[in-house]
C-alpha cells in the first residue's frame, strides 16, 4: 500500500501537471468508489495537497478531488489513454491535452469529491492523527496518544490516530530503529520520544529515494522507487539484524505480517 512517502512523492509530481488544468472530459469504472470522478468535469485545478495518505486537489469551484490509492494504486499522466489496461479505474482529460490516469488493480482506491475542508463524511481522512513532519507533533503528544489504548503499538500505528501516514513497511522500520517490539501494548515516554525521531528518519529517508516500490507502486512519472534496497527490517525475516546480527523473526499480528529483532526489540 503507498504510505506517506510514495503519497508525497505523486503530490509533488502530480501538482505542476495539474495546477491551472481544466478538466474537459472524465470517465470512470461504474463501482461508486470511482464514479465521482466524473463530477469535476468543467472545473480547474489549484493546489494539490496530503494529509496522510490523502491527496487533495483544490478545484476553483470550492470543492477538492480526493483520492486514496488503496493497496495498488497509481496515478499517472499521459499523452493518451492507455486503452488496453484493464486496470485503469478513472481518467479525466485536461485542457493541455494531457490525460490523468488512476490505476488500481485491486480497486481498493476511492475518489471522493467534497466542499473544501470538508471531510466530516470521509471518516479515516476526519480522524487523521498528527503529521509526522509538523513542528507540534513530539514525544509526548505521541506517548499519550499510544497511551490512550491497549493495543499493540504497531496496530496503534497503523490505525493513523498516533501519527497520521504509516502503513506496514514504515511502521516496522520506525519501531526497528527505535528497538521497540511491535507486541507492545506500553511504551514510556522516552520510548515514544525516540519512536517519533525514528517515524520522521525512515519517512525522511523513503521521501528522500522516491518512495519504496515493492511490487505495483509507481510515480506519476512511471519510475519505481529507490528505498527498497535501504529497508533494515520490513521484508527481512531470516535474514541477520543490520545492528546486532540476529536473525529477524516475523509473525501475524491483526492479519498484517510484523518483522522485528528479538535482540534488540524485546518486549
Amino acid at each position: 500500500m503507498p504510505e506517506l512517502p510514495e503519497v508525497e512523492t505523486i503530490r509533488r509530481q502530480l501538482e505542476p501537471v495539474v495546477q491551472g488544468r481544466r478538466v474537459l472530459e472524465a470517465d470512470s469504472h461504474p463501482s461508486a468508489k470511482f464514479v465521482p470522478a466524473r463530477e469535476i468535469v468543467g472545473s480547474r485545478f489549484g493546489s494539490v495537497g496530503r494529509r496522510g495518505k490523502y491527496l487533495l486537489a483544490a478545484l476553483d469551484d470550492e470543492h477538492e478531488l480526493v483520492i486514496h490509492l488503496g493497496m495498488t494504486g497509481t496515478l499517472r499522466s499521459v499523452e493518451r489513454p492507455t486503452s488496453e489496461d484493464p486496470y485503469v479505474r478513472a481518467r479525466w482529460w485536461l485542457d493541455d491535452g494531457r490525460v490523468l490516469e488512476m490505476r488500481d488493480v485491486r480497486r481498493f482506491g476511492r475518489i471522493r469529491v467534497v466542499p473544501a475542508g470538508e471531510h466530516g463524511t470521509i471518516p479515516t481522512l476526519r480522524d487523521l492523527g498528527p503529521e509526522p513532519f509538523d513542528p507540534d507533533f513530539d514525544g509526548e503528544q505521541l506517548w499519550r496518544a499510544l497511551r490512550a489504548s491497549r493495543r499493540r503499538v504497531k496496530t496503534q500505528l497503523l490505525s493513523q490516530r498516533p501519527v497520521a501516514g504509516l502503513g506496514n513497511i514504515y511502521a516496522d522500520e520506525a519501531l526497528w530503529l527505535a528497538r521497540i517490539h511491535p507486541g507492545a501494548r506500553r511504551v514510556s515516554r522516552r520510548q515514544a520520544s525516540e519512536l517519533r525521531e525514528a517515524v520522521r528518519t525512515v519517512l525522511g529517508q523513503a521521501l528522500d529515494h522516491g518512495g519504496t516500490t515493492l511490487r505495483d507502486y509507481r510515480s506519476v512519472d512511471g519510475r519505481q522507487g529507490d528505498n527498497q534496497g535501504r529497508l533494515a527490517c520490513y521484508g527481512r525475516a531470516g535474514l541477520p539484524c543490520l545492528r546486532c546480527r540476529t536473525t529477524l523473526v516475523a509473525r501475524t499480528y491483526e492479519g498484517r505480517t510484523t518483522t522485528w529483532c528479538p535482540a534488540c526489540q524485546r518486549r
